[in-house]
């Protein structure tokens, strides 16, 4: 009747995938001995199971015994997070960070919250706080990039971008690159937007994005065919993105291909029912084939 010995098996169990002996172990261990890992581990478990509903009472359980433990808090705002619930998730991450002020996840995470909330003001405090913290690193100053773009300040945007490239690897410089792309795009710097957008083609050449806005830029520039095939590379490379779908159609459907623009714009939909845009063009094409 060893907890520990307990917690192991159950630990064991569930590497090898076999998650009701390791519920079973795990359960028996906190009976015996209520331990802060333990929890964290029959969590993982039931998130493996697919019930982070029965996660979440665990985990509020554990929080209640162990008032003073930051981990617990953390994976119930972890576990929000993944139901997209962000209210509930960030109010855990604050306090994640009451008990522990230099939690590097509970920062970032509150800091990519503030600039999807359009604040991107106080976006760049929590990041400017990760660097204060000695996290530098390419994904941070490129945030920070962002972040200051946002909130108007051009000159020390292109500066961030610059340190995030010096830093960068392969696998993070298609991005940063794409992110420049953007900039250039929103300052009317189509040239600067376009070579940033192929440098990080050239970089990554399975990065869909980047390929989509190419097309766009070159279907500006009339030059169709070579757009059609960047929309095409684009639709194969990145299947889950509803834009270069929608891009296309709408080529073909300035083009006077109508049947393909549909076909497009019902893939657009599947990924995305609720894109206005892509409703709007079907009823245009529905329209058009009623008046045929």
């Amino acid at each position: 009747r060893s907890w520990w010995w307990k917690a192991r098996l159950g630990k064991c169990y569930f590497k090898l995938g076999l998650l009701r002996e390791a519920e079973q172990q795990l359960q028996s261990s906190l009976r015996i001995q209520p331990v802060i890992n333990t929890y964290l581990d029959l969590c993982n478990v039931y998130l493996r199971m697919d019930v982070p509903n029965t996660g979440l009472d665990l985990l509020t359980e554990a929080a209640e015994k162990f008032t003073c433990e930051p981990r617990l808090l953390l994976g119930l705002a972890r576990i929000y997070d993944l139901l997209n619930d962000p209210d509930n998730a960030i109010m855990y991450y604050k306090k994640v960070l009451v008990l522990d002020a230099s939690n590097v996840e509970s920062i970032a995470c509150l800091g990519a919250h503030f600039f999807y909330a359009d604040q991107p003001e106080m976006s760049i405090r929590y990041y400017r706080r990760l660097l204060q913290m000695g996290v530098n690193n390419t994904e941070v100053w490129n945030n920070i990039g962002l972040c200051c773009f946002h909130s108007s300040q051009y000159d020390m945007a292109l500066g961030c971008f610059d340190r995030a490239l010096s830093i960068a690897d392969d696998d993070q410089m298609a991005d940063v690159w794409y992110n420049i792309g953007h900039i250039g795009i929103s300052l009317g710097d189509l040239g600067l937007a376009y070579q940033a957008f192929k440098v990080a083609v050239s970089v990554d050449p399975q990065h869909g994005e980047a390929l989509n806005n190419i097309a766009v830029l070159e279907m500006r520039r009339q030059k169709f065919d070579f757009a059609k095939s960047c929309f095409h590379t684009a639709c194969e490379v990145c299947p889950h993105s509803f834009e270069p779908f929608y891009n296309s159609a709408l080529m073909a459907y300035r083009m006077g291909d109508f049947q393909e623009a549909h076909q497009y714009t019902g893939k657009a939909l599947k990924l995305y029912p609720h894109h206005v845009d892509s409703k709007e063009l079907l009823a245009l094409l529905q329209k058009s084939f009623l008046n045929s």
